[in-house]
């Protein structure tokens, strides 16, 4: 997909979930909805927009992530990504919700948690329809990095992000912190 075509298909992205979170099934109390005027996002920047081999794990684990009510949810260790970033080796962890999901799950913290991000971290959803290639890497698009439900409401509980996938650089992209004013 060339530049301006993903641009286009992020900007897209972000106006419909404006649009979803303006409306009755939004994480955004009804009070700060009457307020809302869109989420704060870094501007798309195609060097956060990664195609990459997942290295799968042979013994997929099953670990323990608690959540921001204190549960404790199994996830599958399913694999891992290794990427460079602004000459910084990095590695996320893959997680699915069983053996059988096809989403891979990827929470993450990084430097800019808890100053210009939610702090406990954000998510990447892949999915294999959208973001599996033809050669079967995966696209990691940070530009789509988003806050769990629980940054918007005390309402949800949402996993914390493990600390094996607390990255040491500071990933400007995708969704920043939410304020209730907005």
């Amino acid at each position: 997909m060339k530049i301006e075509e993903w641009k286009e298909a992020l900007e897209r992205e972000r106006r419909e979930k404006d649009i979803f979170f303006r409306g009755f099934q939004s994480p955004v109390s009804f009070a700060a909805r009457e307020k809302f005027s869109g989420l704060d996002y870094y501007p798309p920047d195609p060097d956060y927009n990664l195609e990459l081999e997942i290295f799968e794990h042979r013994d997929k684990n099953i670990v323990q992530i608690e959540d921001t009510k204190g549960n404790i949810r199994d996830f599958v260790r399913w694999g891992e990504f290794r990427f460079t970033i602004h000459g910084e080796d990095c590695v996320l962890q893959a997680y699915k919700g069983d053996i059988y999901d096809e989403r891979l799950f990827i929470p993450f913290r990084d430097q800019t948690s808890g100053k210009e991000t939610y702090g406990a971290g954000r998510y990447l959803d892949l999915e294999t329809r959208r973001d599996r290639t033809g050669n079967g890497k995966w696209i990691l698009d940070f530009n789509r990095a988003y806050n769990p439900w629980c940054a918007y409401s005390n309402d949800y509980a949402c996993p914390y992000t493990p600390p094996e996938n607390w990255l040491k650089i500071k990933i400007r992209a995708g969704e920043k912190n939410f304020a209730a004013g907005q």
